[in-house]
């Protein structure tokens, strides 16, 4: 894992994009426990600690854990029958 803890004037992103990944998270209605499972069924290879303190704001995701994330995310909207909404970083 290569995702790192934000620190004091590290010229931190906006609580909205801190957020973002929790707020799809949430509309997928998906706990950070299941979240975490697709991820990891994914090739994840963050605990389910790390994971939930990146959806807090507390990590910062690499840009390889991001897209696993949004991937985990977008799957999910797919089988419920929506668009997949949640944004690539590597794109």
């Amino acid at each position: 894992m290569t995702s790192t803890p934000i620190q004091a004037g590290d010229g931190l992103p906006s609580a909205t994009a801190l957020h973002l990944l929790d707020a799809y998270r949430q509309e997928a209605g998906l706990s950070h426990g299941a979240l975490w499972l697709r991820y990891f069924e994914l090739g994840g290879m963050s605990t389910g600690t790390e994971v939930e303190a990146i959806l807090c704001g507390v990590l910062v995701a690499s840009d390889d854990d991001h897209d696993v994330i949004a991937l985990a995310l977008n799957e999910r909207f797919a089988d419920l029958g929506m668009d997949h909404p949640v944004p690539y970083l590597t794109e």
